[in-house]
């Protein structure tokens, strides 16, 4: 989804930026546990104004970036309410759109997605009411989304996760979506139905053993990492003839990610580099790997309080670019869940600067 356009530079506790290749205490599922880390605190610089209603019913955000205007970039955002929706906010936290699509799990978004001989934004989530896919276009000048699937689209009853992958094999656009409990894991293939709107193809399914929420594609690479939320975060490949072998990159209590493993996004960096960010919600933190290799553990990050702005709490969904996203969020951006909003009836996200939490050089 993302252009790779910098040096992600996470360093290692205390020291100087270094590469994470190679870092101690990565470990399998069935390793031993490995020394609890340093939680770092970073500080954010925005938090949006939530969504009407109570409780805890926004958890998971996709950042689409203006590359010609930064600060037009938006946070996509989902409301899991039973009459939820779907809404846009600013890069000022300024709630632009709400659409009431239905109870959405998780969002995602692809440019480049080829529609009626044009290129569009496409952006996806499930809908765990119906169990379908939920599709929408966002216009890049109006910031406004408009429904785009071409008929009720069945997924797995009952849904729980959503995420999107462009194969850089074959050029097609893919979507995965996760169970709420034992079940599979489907890959449908996303078409142009020749009438201006967006099919799906049901391709692969990948068996899983318990509920499982948040996933990401590697789109560069080519993996698809899936937390399975109280045993491990795993990558398969993500290309749809490649089989259902799957590594494990950590477990759930082996000292780093503590249940439930949720939201979690890639930070593309220059020649390949990046990192893959993984919210642990039981202890409110974000894990940091390596995207290469096997994904030696970097370091775990804490949102906390920053003037007015709350700290993040058992944090969910999350989001991540290195692109310049407009003021204060020039070296990218960071988008948590905070799921107890001070001074707020329902959840929110926090807007953290990616400069707060890596250190950034151009390629």
């Amino acid at each position: 989804m993302l252009a790779v356009v910098t040096v992600l530079c996470l360093g290692t506790l205390g020291g100087a930026c270094a590469s994470a290749r190679g870092v101690p205490g990565f470990a399998s599922a069935t390793s031993t546990p490995a020394p609890t880390p340093t939680i770092e605190s970073v500080y954010p610089r925005v938090e949006n104004v939530g969504f009407s209603g109570s409780g805890d019913i926004s958890d998971d955000a996709a950042i689409w970036v203006d590359r010609g205007n930064p600060v037009n970039s938006v946070v996509v955002a989902d409301n899991k309410a039973p009459a939820g929706g779907i809404g846009i906010f600013g890069m000022d936290g300024r709630l632009l759109q709400f659409r009431a699509d239905g109870m959405i799990g998780n969002v995602d978004l692809r440019e480049g997605f080829p529609l009626s001989g044009g290129s569009v934004v496409l952006v996806g989530g499930n809908n765990r009411m119906s169990n379908n896919l939920a599709l929408w276009t966002l216009d890049p000048n109006t910031r406004r989304l408009s429904p785009v699937a071409a008929r009720s689209i069945a997924t797995i009853a009952p849904n729980y996760g959503f995420c999107m992958y462009h194969s850089r094999v074959s050029g097609k656009f893919y979507a995965f979506v996760t169970p709420n409990g034992a079940g599979t894991i489907q890959q449908f293939e996303l078409v142009d139905n020749g009438a201006g709107k967006v099919d799906a193809n049901l391709v692969r399914t990948l068996p899983i053993g318990s509920t499982t929420e948040s996933c990401v594609a590697d789109d560069d690479l080519g993996h698809l990492y899936v937390g399975q939320e109280d045993v491990a975060l795993w990558k398969y490949p993500a290309e749809p003839d490649a089989g259902s072998d799957r590594i494990s990159v950590d477990e759930a209590g082996a000292g780093r990610l503590v249940a439930d493993i949720e939201g979690m996004s890639i930070a593309y960096g220059a020649n390949g580099s990046g990192y893959l960010f993984v919210s642990s919600q039981g202890d409110s933190t974000v894990a940091i790997y390596d995207r290469v290799g096997n994904n030696p553990f970097v370091k775990k990050i804490r949102v906390v309080a920053d003037g007015a702005i709350d700290a993040a709490t058992e944090t969910d969904g999350l989001d991540v670019t290195s692109l310049n996203a407009g003021p204060y969020f020039e070296g990218g951006l960071l988008v948590v869940h905070d799921q107890s909003n001070d001074g707020g009836t329902t959840s929110n996200l926090k807007y953290v600067p990616l400069s707060t939490v890596a250190q950034m050089t151009s390629p």
